[in-house]
């Protein structure tokens, strides 16, 4: 979904990240940060090497993305339940500048469960934000338990439909039909969009299990992950 985005949809680059007329990317679901870094850095946004420091003290790259660390964010994350807000805040103010631009929320699917999630959502329906889209990363997993087991088993397609959204439910691993998805926006009913994303982790060990939301991989399971997706850590590739 981050490289649907960043190399083709969105209205940003690295020489106007203070563009006016930018598209505004929030990613609500902070914690999902790595894959951000490594898509920012391929991009240009900043240096690859920046990428050795995840993590580290002092670093632009904390483990959730902090606008103070790495200025060129639109904002900080992973609070859960408000990167919702924050985008249609952002284009209630463009509006009243008459900018034209477009925000994109990246959630996941336990953020669902959050009241502040579907008070944003009746707000943008309300004030007709028409180019404000949110997807929703619907891996099943959340941190307590299975997403739909916590959320009663229920559509979020027809929930943000319900709230006055046009919504529409795609495979999130394949990477056409997450453009096809974009490319039908704005919609013609000038509603706000809701993709409905459904992935799954692409490390076969790791698919579908409730534990790997926080377990850190030994050096087993990281060696054995490289081999299944017959890549090398970046340093490696480096060398070659």
């Amino acid at each position: 979904m981050l490289v649907a985005l960043y190399y083709s949809w969105l209205r940003v680059s690295p020489d106007r990240v203070r563009d006016k007329h930018r598209d505004r990317f929030i990613l609500s679901k902070g914690h999902g940060c790595t894959s951000f870094y490594a898509v920012l850095a391929d991009r240009g946004f900043f240096p690859k090497e920046w990428l050795f420091e995840y993590g580290r003290e002092l670093s632009p790259l904390p483990n959730h993305p902090c606008k103070h660390a790495l200025p060129l964010l639109e904002c900080s994350s992973g609070s859960l339940g408000q990167g919702l807000g924050i985008a249609t805040g952002m284009l209630i103010a463009l509006r009243l500048e008459r900018i034209e631009a477009r925000a994109i929320v990246l959630m996941g699917d336990g953020e669902c469960n959050e009241g502040s999630v579907w008070e944003s959502a009746m707000f943008a329906a309300a004030n007709k934000l028409g180019n404000l889209v949110a997807i929703v990363d619907y891996n099943g997993v959340q941190a307590v338990g299975r997403s739909d087991q916590v959320m009663g088993h229920t559509s979020l397609e027809d929930k943000f439909r319900s709230f006055g959204w046009s919504s529409q439910t795609i495979n999130g691993n394949n990477l056409v039909e997450v453009l096809a998805a974009l490319e039908q926006h704005p919609s013609q009913d000038g509603k706000p969009f809701a993709i409905i994303a459904n992935t799954r982790a692409g490390i076969s060990f790791m698919e579908d299990d409730v534990l790997w939301h926080y377990r850190v991989p030994s050096d087993d399971d990281l060696q054995g992950a490289l081999r299944i997706l017959n890549a090398l850590p970046i340093h490696l590739e480096q060398q070659r």
